[in-house]
């Protein structure tokens, strides 16, 4: 047992002394046999958990199978072997992820349990035990629930028998710590696993029943009718499920960059004697609410529609196979799907990526195993889904699959294809070209930053034009929430203002009335999607209390800031004059832009 690419296989192979599992990552137990040492073997390989997932985070069926890894040897195990890479830090978080997966066996496992350390090679003249000090108390309490029982095994060095004979040795050793006993899973647990797994195994049979019905049901619709010549597909999930690599597998060349990217990407190719354009939009959290994402990301998911007019035929939902899906990834992804309307759920598919992972699993059997927040999600999307293995994309049965499977989407919605509600793409397209506009403006600061006169003229000439601005467009809508965990990612073009929500206006020295003015009045248009997106009206605007200096970067390079304007906030509140007295030129450089702008 281990996680994945700690070395389990290799070890396997070590032991056995010959290649009998495979390298790739499995869903499933692999059981294995040889003769070593004048004894029989019998090797149970476990699948792999992610190195950084909780138990929780694990998919249901990962935890199934380590229950049932150790019924595969009857009457049970003399050991269990955890696999720890020497070549990797072992801190708190991978503890807590071992002891959480091995917990599933009961506590008894650990007093058969021995830490098999891989990656040897990598010690050099590093004793076993000066690495296990060297590790800290993470690695040492994870021994210490072992019975301080471990080895170091160099799997590139095959010919050396002598560590497996030794390792077999230990093995021995544990069984008769034991008084003779192998180890013997709790029989209810074991009991309980196995009706789980029949009860889903019989769901799993009836969803394909359901779905092979209903495509039977669609193609006599269609019969006689030629595929579509053109296919316009969006690509729609959270950050590492696999979208780049999906469009990429359907282009059937590498087309999108598998980097994170805050803008939508469209790429174009001929597939399958089709026109296909793919649209990437940008991915969010996987677990970060609609409300916790940034506004330039939504603004994007609702954009990413309309570049591929008149609209697409299917919006494909990448969900990773590797991974859990609770409540949590459930409400995150209807969420920011909701963002497109209602009607958007009839145009999509869950597009399962990962698809090596499942090997001789079913998808239906994933899907049911899951739980009700997977199943609810396939059946919002009309129960449409398909399974992709993007490391074998010599198999073009798969894309074609997942073509057919668009058209006959765009059958079910009468031959049409998805689109928009077009007052939130205005809405949406307004509030992009107010930034545009903004990101104008901010060069046109810029230049008159840097020929200003003194540090006064500068902050003068930038706080006027940008206040005037704020105040006729309601600008403080184009800004990501201060409360979003993503928006420190968020960058524009322009290099004149480089994180806007950063930035705090109108100044805190204005009076009241003023102050009240210039923030009240807002994008009407804005306003309204909010409403729609279940955005949090507060979190628009930037909470920071930062120094006006600080910020002096968004506006190009200041040369001075009047150390009266940057503790305005401090000396107001120890009475002293206001801006009108100290800067009486800055007061009039604004009204005669704002005159300036209003002739405009």
């Amino acid at each position: 047992m281990g996680n994945r690419a700690a070395g389990k296989s290799s070890a396997g192979n070590s032991i056995l002394g010959r290649e009998e599992f495979d390298l790739k990552t499995s869903a499933q137990c692999v059981r294995r046999h040889g003769e070593v040492a004048d004894r029989h073997i019998t090797v149970i390989e476990a699948p792999g958990w992610m190195i950084n997932y909780t138990v929780e985070d694990s998919p249901e069926l990962l935890k199934q199978e380590i229950v049932l890894s150790v019924s595969l040897c009857p009457p049970g195990p003399h050991a269990v072997l955890l696999i720890i890479r020497v070549d990797t830090r072992f801190k708190e978080t991978e503890r807590e992820v071992v002891q959480g997966h091995l917990d599933l066996l009961g506590e008894r496992v650990w007093s058969h349990t021995i830490v098999l350390v891989t990656r040897g090679d990598s010690l050099s003249d590093t004793s076993i035990e000066q690495y296990i000090e060297s590790e800290g108390q993470n690695l040492q309490r994870l021994l210490d629930k072992c019975g301080n029982r471990y080895h170091v095994l160099n799997n590139q060095n095959r010919s050396d028998h002598t560590q497996i004979k030794e390792l077999l040795e230990k093995i021995e050793e544990t069984v008769a710590q034991n008084n003779g006993c192998h180890f013997e899973i709790d029989r209810k647990i074991l009991q309980e696993m196995k009706e789980r797994r029949r009860a889903e195994e019989e769901r799993a049979r009836e969803r394909m029943k359901r779905m092979k019905k209903q495509k039977d049901n669609i193609r006599s619709q269609m019969s006689g009718t030629q595929h579509l010549s053109e296919l316009r597909i969006v690509l729609m999930g959270y950050r590492d499920a696999g979208k780049s690599s999906a469009g990429n597998s359907i282009l059937g060349r590498e087309e999108f960059d598998l980097k994170t990217s805050a803008q939508c990407v469209r790429r174009h190719g001929e597939v399958a004697d089709r026109h296909i354009t793919v649209i990437e939009a940008p991915a969010w959290w996987r677990s970060y609410t609609v409300e916790e994402s940034s506004e330039l990301l939504k603004q994007e998911i609702v954009l990413s529609v309309s570049l591929c007019p008149p609209g697409p035929h299917a919006v494909l939902l990448i969900i990773p196979v590797g991974a859990g899906f609770k409540e949590t990834e459930r409400e995150v992804v209807q969420g920011h799907l909701d963002l497109l309307g209602e009607r958007v759920w009839s145009h999509t598919i869950v597009l399962f990526t990962f698809g090596d992972y499942l090997l001789d699993t079913s998808i239906e059997q994933h899907i049911e195993s899951e739980g009700q927040d997977l199943q609810w999600l396939v059946d919002k999307c009309g129960n449409r889904y398909h399974v992709l293995n993007n490391q074998n994309r010599s198999d073009h049965t798969q894309i074609k699959q997942l073509l057919e499977k668009i058209e006959e989407t765009v059958a079910q919605n009468n031959g049409c294809h998805f689109e928009i509600d077009r007052n939130i793409l205005q809405e949406i397209d307004g509030m992009k070209k107010t930034k545009e506009r903004m990101d104008k403006r901010s060069e046109d600061i810029r230049s008159q930053t840097m020929s200003g006169d003194d540090g006064s003229d500068s902050w003068s000439v930038g706080s006027s034009a940008y206040s005037s601005f704020r105040s006729r467009s309601g600008a403080d809508t184009v800004f990501g929430s201060s409360h979003s965990r993503d928006s420190s990612h968020t960058s524009y073009e322009s290099g004149a203002i480089k994180r806007y929500n950063s930035i705090e206006f109108p100044p805190p020295n204005m009076s009241g009335d003023e102050r009240s003015d210039s923030w009240s009045v807002g994008s009407s248009a804005y306003s309204s999607f909010r409403s729609r997106s279940g955005a949090d009206s507060s979190s628009v605007f930037s909470s920071s209390r930062s120094k006006v200096s600080s910020h002096s970067s968004g506006f190009g390079s200041l040369r001075s800031i009047p150390e009266s304007v940057e503790h305005s906030e401090t000396k107001r509140a120890q009475g002293k004059p206001k801006i009108s007295k100290l800067f009486p030129r800055i007061l009039q450089k604004r009204d005669k832009h704002e005159e300036d702008t209003k002739k405009t």
